[in-house]
């Protein structure tokens, strides 16, 4: 179910815990690695101030970016900024974010996001928790898939696996974890079952894990797209 007041609220409390954790970031730090293949810590927080940006026209029915080459050209300005420039922004731009989200606004609306993918307003915050949450544990500073709070991780795998439903290059896909059932995947071939914690099935879901911890029956571990 989509409840963006719910997930507005979660998102506030998500962008206090990494705001308190890239607090703790220096300079060295910063530029050093994040989890994501060729990005630093300072290119996720870039990327999540943008990304906050970016959102906020989605609300307002603006196109979500200029184009693909100018958001990755502010991700790439952005990165290598101070540290106490770095929060500011991450900071200030949630807040505008959160402002947005309290304007009074038919949620049912469709909106567009990147690619022509278009969702209904009310998702859009979740999408935004998505990345606060996400990219927590991307900066590789302490916060790991299993301190993701039961709900987002739960919303989370609802998502990956309604994302992955019907998709042809996936054979149908039976998900357990927690005591929950999901199914995901196309409609031919003989169902494969991935079973584990949480945390591991949406590490593997949102490409945060390669699913070697998952129990898997009925075939091998499915070959997910990128997100």
């Amino acid at each position: 179910m989509i409840d963006h007041v719910q997930d507005l609220a979660a998102l506030r409390e998500a962008t206090d815990r990494l705001l308190s954790a890239a607090a703790s970031l220096d300079e060295t730090a910063l530029a050093e690695p994040s989890r994501l293949p060729g990005w630093t810590r300072g290119h996720v927080l870039a990327h999540l101030a943008r990304n906050a940006d970016a959102l906020v026209n989605v609300l307002q029915g603006l196109p979500m970016y200029v184009s693909g080459e100018a958001r990755d050209q502010d991700i790439e300005r952005d990165a290598p900024r101070p540290p106490a420039v770095q929060l500011a922004d991450v900071r200030d731009t949630a807040a505008r974010f959160d402002a947005q989200g309290a304007v009074p606004a038919d949620w049912e609306r469709l909106v567009e996001l990147r690619n022509g993918v278009t969702d209904r307003a009310a998702r859009v915050p979740f999408r935004r928790l998505q990345e606060i949450e996400l990219h927590h544990v991307d900066l590789g500073v302490g916060y790991e898939l299993e301190d993701l709070p039961e709900r987002f991780t739960g919303q989370e795998t609802d998502f990956l696996a309604d994302r992955f439903s019907g998709l042809a290059t996936v054979p149908p896909t039976r998900l357990l974890a927690g005591g929950r059932e999901w199914r995901t995947g196309g409609r031919e071939g003989g169902e494969v079952t991935v079973s584990g914690s949480a945390a591991d099935l949406v590490g593997w879901l949102a490409g945060r894990r390669d699913g070697s911890a998952l129990t898997v029956s009925g075939g091998p571990l499915p070959v997910l797209p990128p997100l």
